[in-house]
């Protein structure tokens, strides 16, 4: 029997079950045990989120609150609080950090923890992860699954396996086993366009994956394919990375009143998400030439990308160039939700320094900003703003306790 000794790397993946529920059930401890469902405000229609015990009377995320109270006449209805999650998350995060400082924060309720190194300190794989659950439950009283495997891929299909408040291994020399019957579909980062391709080859399973020469998906994708290749052989070499990379976007989206089609509450709602963007551009220290406007209607997408002249963090800038394109492409259907996103944001260019703003302009800003990081994001804002949607911000599942993604 080998033993830990043997494993070239020691990978957790920690994931907290049910993330915001938990947090309301460990807030409102006359909740635990209890169905809860978070929708986001008090006007909110969909089921962000819910806990165990309304998942096992068939609400899902996504389902319409009529329907989730429906299915189970006794759930609780609570309104979503992004800022008290990002606060237990922070408190999550640092606790993790303390076993090794090799972590990869994946999202919000989600890490990876590259022990190898660790474990003269902390023992044994198992003995790890017990600490680690241990460790999430003291500092939020949330429970924890925990996958332990010797790559990223293995350890987070492990933490799945045994939900809620899990403890699953599977070490190098079972992987290929384990996985062999396991659905591609069900490893981290195989999207539905590579499953598809693979399924015209008759491969929908890792085993049936293994049998496929690797050089298929290298000729097709390109080294992810074949990481996915390796992926399906619990032999993922993607590390755990520690830092947190440059923001390739960084954008804002609003639900609207579903099928909205007054043209001055679709204005109001683009105002109100270029100004968030603007707000947090400049809190970065970046800027951006190129955006994307999109407004989700009954069936998809209406989406644009616009230029501006130049580079710029000025919420009225964005603004216009989203209201221009308004007039030209909005023919007033039934708007759902609507999107902005800064591509490709940097760090101003030598040359913007010729073309900056009016100091008028930088002066109002810079006050702006300081009175809403002290008091909270648009305290002060446009006039327009006072009729904004009442509906609180969400956390994007990309959210990270450092950097660029540290935003609600």
């Amino acid at each position: 029997m080998k033993s830990a000794g043997d494993w070239p790397r020691v990978i957790l993946l920690a994931d907290m079950n049910a993330f915001f529920a938990s947090v309301e059930q460990v807030d409102h401890p006359e909740w635990r045990g209890r169905p809860v469902a978070l929708t986001n405000g008090d006007i909110g229609t969909c089921i962000i989120t819910c806990s165990y015990e309304a998942r096992a009377h068939g609400v899902r995320t996504g389902m319409h609150i009529r329907e989730a109270l429906a299915r189970c006449p006794g759930l609780i209805r609570a309104s979503s609080r992004p800022r008290r999650y990002a606060e237990v998350s922070g408190d999550i995060m640092r606790a993790l950090a303390h076993f090794t400082p090799d972590i990869e924060i994946f999202s919000v309720d989600e890490a990876f923890l590259d022990v190898t190194r660790c474990q003269r300190l902390w023992g044994e794989p198992l003995a790890i992860a017990r600490r680690v659950k241990q460790a999430v439950y003291e500092h939020s009283g949330v429970p924890c699954s925990v996958g332990i495997g010797g790559d990223k891929t293995t350890a987070k299909y492990a933490a799945s396996l045994d939900k809620p408040d899990g403890l699953t291994l599977i070490p190098p020399w079972q992987a290929r086993e384990r996985l062999a019957d396991v659905a591609l579909t069900e490893l981290c980062g195989v999207n539905t366009g590579i499953a598809g391709m693979l399924a015209g080859y008759g491969v929908t399973t890792c085993g049936e994956l293994q049998r496929l020469p690797i050089s298929v998906l290298g000729k097709r994708f390109g080294n992810p394919g074949r990481r996915i290749w390796l992926m399906a052989q619990g032999l993922d070499p993607e590390p755990v990375k520690p830092g947190v990379p440059a923001a390739r976007s960084l954008g804002h989206g609003k639900v609207l009143p579903p099928g909205t089609r007054d043209r001055e509450i679709v204005r109001t709602y683009l105002l109100h998400m270029a100004h968030k963007l603007g707000e947090r551009l400049r809190r970065n220290q970046l800027v951006a030439q190129r955006f994307l406007f999109g407004l989700r209607l009954y069936r998809g997408w209406l989406k644009t990308i616009e230029r501006s002249l130049l580079p710029s963090d000025d919420e009225h800038v964005i603004f216009r160039l989203g209201e221009r394109w308004l007039e030209r492409a909005w023919r007033g259907q039934g708007i759902w939700q609507i999107r902005i996103v800064a591509l490709e944001p940097g760090a101003p260019r030598q040359a913007d320094l010729y073309h900056r703003k009016s100091p008028r302009r930088e002066r109002a800003h810079a006050a702006m900003d300081s009175i809403n990081a002290r008091y909270g994001s648009l305290t002060l804002a446009s006039a327009r703003l006072l009729g904004r949607s009442s509906m609180p911000d969400v956390i994007s599942p990309a959210w990270k306790p450092e950097g660029h993604r540290k935003t609600v």
